[in-house]
């Protein structure tokens, strides 16, 4: 996947809105592989719909969403997964990660499908994450900001075209952001992809291509 075109797109719930100010809603924009982007918007927004969107979670918008120019409302389900395999990756902002497991269980979930990371890959990210001691430690007792740098983990557990990442650092200080920008960065330029991050104020520090208002 070389690109995704997002073709004037709108929220159902935005649907009669008048005076939309947005440089993605009811705009032609295009994301490219290997290049990065920040949207930028305050809460409510819909940057985790938007993100949805695009991963296929959701379809209550109009307007199209094309991956290399085939429109995403003509994909079935099995070729979502595939997709979602080998081609999108995305952290939830809300994580979604399994309480009752721990740390590195919710890892494997995701890396025994893929297979892409070695044992020795997954223990030096959490080591570079500060959450090394925690992988045995179940989800669900961890605090949100340690949660989140596991969910980090798991979406680089997986080759991708573009990654997603919704609110990264949103419950990180500023040196572990510094660390996690430095991760994202390495695996992205590794894969060639593209990296699209929101945001509602508190930015991976990197510079990007090109800078979005919701």
């Amino acid at each position: 996947m070389y690109n995704i075109h997002l073709k004037n797109i709108l929220p159902d719930v935005f649907s009669g809105t008048e005076n939309i100010s947005s440089q993605v809603w009811q705009n032609d924009i295009t994301f490219k592989k290997g290049e990065t982007y920040l949207i930028k918007a305050e809460s409510g927004l819909g940057k985790s719909s938007l993100c949805s969107y695009i991963y296929g979670y959701r379809a209550d918008f109009s307007g199209d969403i094309l991956f290399d120019e085939i429109g995403v409302k003509g994909i079935k389900n099995k070729e979502w997964d595939n997709i979602r395999t080998k081609h999108l990756s995305l952290l939830f902002q809300e994580l979604r990660l399994f309480p009752e497991l721990t740390a590195l269980e919710n890892i494997r979930l995701k890396n025994n499908l893929t297979r892409y990371k070695t044992d020795s890959d997954i223990d030096s990210m959490f080591g570079q994450l500060g959450v090394g001691d925690k992988k045995n430690q179940l989800i669900g007792k961890m605090s949100w900001g340690q949660q989140q740098r596991v969910a980090i983990i798991r979406s680089l557990c997986q080759p991708f075209d573009f990654l997603f990442l919704d609110e990264p650092v949103s419950h990180l200080d500023d040196n572990n952001a510094r660390i996690i920008t430095e991760l994202v960065r390495a695996e992205v330029n590794a894969q060639g992809a593209g990296l699209i991050v929101t945001s509602i104020g508190k930015d991976l520090p990197m510079d990007y291509t090109q800078t979005l208002s919701l």
